[in-house]
């Protein structure tokens, strides 16, 4: 059942995908913005995650002060958050309540903060 959901979704918003097992797709579309977004559906969640960078050794407290104030003014949905010493951008949706526009709606968030932040990340880059 969650297959299809959430495959017809992709299908309809024509992203580049694959299935990589049982209820978990990567998104590797650079065109549209999207490059290794992984989509699981972990019941009653679906998860969205993407690896922006490895968190840096030098500028750590400078960066993580920039991603907590991007989450707070320029993320619309998700948040960017540290996972075994990377940055990950992160969201999660309700299935059963997730609707086309919602699941749109947190792509084009990624797509967004993907574009429009790597400048500002990448300057943390070692």
């Amino acid at each position: 059942m969650a297959e299809n959901k959430i495959e017809q979704y992709l299908i309809e918003l024509m992203f580049t995908y694959r299935e990589i097992e049982s209820n978990l797709w990567l998104l590797d579309d650079e065109e549209q913005g999207m490059p290794q977004v992984a989509i699981i559906y972990a019941d009653p969640l679906v998860v969205f995650r993407t690896l922006v960078m490895d968190a840096p050794q030098n500028r750590r407290i400078e960066l993580f002060t920039k991603l907590l104030e991007l989450n707070a003014t320029d993320v619309v949905h998700g948040a960017y958050a540290l996972e075994h010493e990377q940055i990950v951008l992160i969201d999660t949706l309700e299935y059963d309540t997730m609707d086309f526009e919602e699941f749109r709606a947190t792509l084009d968030a990624f797509s967004l903060a993907l574009t429009q932040h790597y400048p500002v990340l990448s300057s943390y880059r070692t």
